[in-house]
């Protein structure tokens, strides 16, 4: 049972260290992307605007990064009394995991008022609605 528990994890921590590499090269070929793209614009010799730049590069991610947050957080925050009810009917069980299971829900509450802390942050540096 013990070498089993050991497969898991490391399966567990393979499979996280195999979507933040994939995280890491796709925002890598995303940029090499943007900047392929303004590299051809300016060899046609095209005139350059600001804001055709911004677009190119996407400079509006600012927007997009603190909605993406709120919406990250409300699902985080959707998931915290779930946890909390769960760990109510496994209490019923066992009090200890009544008591982890509430550990849990906070921590995953702290996560969810973290993002929505940085949304907030993001709205104020870049003045977005």
């Amino acid at each position: 049972m013990s070498e089993a528990a050991g497969m898991a994890a490391l399966g567990f921590w393979l499979f996280l260290a195999a979507i933040i590499v994939a995280g890491i090269w796709y925002d890598a070929r995303r940029k090499e992307s943007q900047q392929e793209t303004l590299r051809r614009i300016v060899e046609s010799g095209k005139d350059i605007d600001p804001e055709l730049i911004d677009r190119v590069i996407g400079k509006s991610e600012s927007k997009n990064a603190e909605r993406d947050l709120r919406v990250s957080a409300y699902i985080t925050l959707s998931v915290a009394p779930g946890l909390l009810i769960l760990g109510w009917f496994l209490g019923m069980i066992d009090d200890d995991a009544r008591f982890a299971l509430m550990g849990v829900a906070m921590l995953v509450a702290c996560v969810g008022g973290g993002m929505l802390l940085a949304a907030e942050s993001i709205r104020r540096r870049y003045g977005s609605k």
